[in-house]
């Protein structure tokens, strides 16, 4: 049987090789097994981004920022995002709550 782990590392794999869609459909299947995995949640965000899946990829990455609020990177990463979408508004929040949070200790 497939772990978390292994499926997210296939999903890199495939999204490494150019099959965007692929690695979205790998990365689902992490999150049927486990829901807050975080790393698969990440990875979607910037694969839905590239993929023009706006509303989608901002949703991901917002739910990074749910699971890890103590995590400034978790706040970095959905301000890239929404730069990315063109969310300039909701980028700028989001780079203000990272240097408010600081980073990891």
């Amino acid at each position: 049987m497939s772990t978390p782990a292994n499926l997210y590392d296939e999903a890199v794999k495939i999204y490494e090789s150019g099959d965007i869609e692929k690695a979205v459909e790998k990365l689902k299947e992490v999150l049927a097994i486990d829901e807050n995995y975080v790393l698969a949640l990440s990875a979607l965000g910037v694969y839905y981004q590239k993929l023009g899946l706006f509303d989608e990829a901002i949703a991901s990455a917002t739910r990074v920022t749910e699971l890890e609020p103590e995590d400034n990177f978790s706040f970095i990463q959905l301000s890239v995002i929404c730069q990315r979408c063109g969310r300039i508004p909701e980028a700028e929040d989001a780079m203000a709550k990272a240097h408010s949070v600081g980073p990891k200790k």
